[in-house]
């Protein structure tokens, strides 16, 4: 079966589109429209259909798909009047702005009949994935802690990232990616407890960093963090158990598993430092433990548009349910208001 899809907002995130749409069978590019002249006439010089207005590409009785990679403030309205003219929606993450928003384009897709989903591609990152696979295996004993950093040092892009009114500000841009792999990590576990810290250092308009800690009812606790001006980066993952610590030190899967042996260290040789010895924080004999490679697990992220085809031909459920995005976009929320109160907020999300 074919199917025709037409891009609304033609920028940096919707040439990769294009570029991966290309290598998909049976799924073509109808068209796209763009309020800029010069990213119109870009398009066209690439072969693209443009349209002559938003209107022109919603009434094109050609095409069942629209994929919104707009700024995050257009996603609803854009969202919702293509839904009433028929057609299923992608859209670029966040999928908006607020819950209140989010609940509005979910009636528009329960009263129309239309799909709507996001791209959250970042569930096909192979970092996430290799956790997922780790906590699988059980590796590490008894889960107690994660931490997930993404660290830049060149501050927000100069674009409506920086801009409040166009939904920018790093909660929204890499926090609605780390945030949503975390809570599919334990899909079924709710959070009961967020504090967060919203940094300012290069922009004083929107949030360029933040730091989030997060508790789930099954006692593991989390950080999740972004940072925009940190000239050394932390490790992406860093993953806590009561029998070993793995870590995955950046999206090239660099990293390692180290465990217990097994072995008892009753003998602990103290450790002596500048100001005395410690054996609390002595390093564990080399019987007793053993360093192990990552269970590094590869993706394929074409596979959210074959499920996409595959949920309109009715053969697979989404991989990507609006209640899963529902949950992220208040965890977000929450995030927004433990930082704005200065408290930590005691609610199950």
């Amino acid at each position: 079966m074919e199917h025709k899809i037409a891009i609304v907002g033609f920028g940096g995130m919707a040439e990769w589109h294009f570029d991966e749409i290309k290598t998909i069978d049976g799924l073509e590019i109808a068209g796209i429209w763009d309020i800029k002249e010069n990213r119109r006439a870009y398009a066209s010089e690439k072969g693209l259909h443009v349209y002559e207005s938003l209107e022109d590409l919603l009434g094109d009785q050609r095409t069942d798909l629209v994929l919104i990679a707009t700024p995050n403030d257009v996603h609803k309205p854009v969202a919702i009047a293509a839904m009433k003219a028929g057609k299923n929606v992608i859209s670029e993450k966040p999928i908006t702005l607020s819950s209140a928003d989010l609940e509005e384009m979910k009636e528009a897709s329960e009263s129309t009949g239309r799909f709507l989903t996001v791209h959250q591609n970042r569930r096909w990152d192979e970092d996430y994935l290799t956790v997922k696979e780790i906590l699988r295996e059980g590796k590490l004993g008894e889960l107690f802690r994660l931490e997930s950093r993404v660290h830049g040092s060149r501050g927000i892009p100069g674009d409506w990232r920086q801009e409040k009114e166009h939904g920018g500000g790093m909660v929204l841009d890499w926090g609605v990616h780390l945030l949503d792999q975390m809570v599919m990590l334990f899909p079924e576990v709710p959070i009961c407890r967020v504090s967060a810290f919203l940094t300012h250092v290069t922009n004083q308009l929107v949030d360029d960093g933040f730091y989030a800690e997060l508790l789930f009812e099954n006692g593991v606790s989390a950080l999740v963090e972004v940072g925009t001006s940190n000239f050394i980066s932390l490790p992406r993952w860093y993953v806590l158990g009561a029998d070993g610590t793995a870590v995955i030190e950046d999206w090239n899967l660099n990293g390692r598993i180290v465990r217990a042996s097994g072995v008892d260290e009753k003998d602990v040789t103290p450790v002596i430092t500048a100001a005395g010895l410690t054996k609390t924080m002595a390093p564990r004999r080399e019987d007793s433990i053993y360093t192990e490679e990552l269970p590094k697990v590869k993706s394929d992220v074409r596979e959210f548009y074959l499920n996409v085809m595959a949920v309109l031909e009715g053969r697979e459920e989404s991989r990507i349910r609006l209640p899963e995005v529902m949950r992220v976009m208040r965890l977000m929320e929450a995030i927004e208001e433990s930082a704005s109160k200065g408290e930590t907020i005691n609610r199950r999300i």
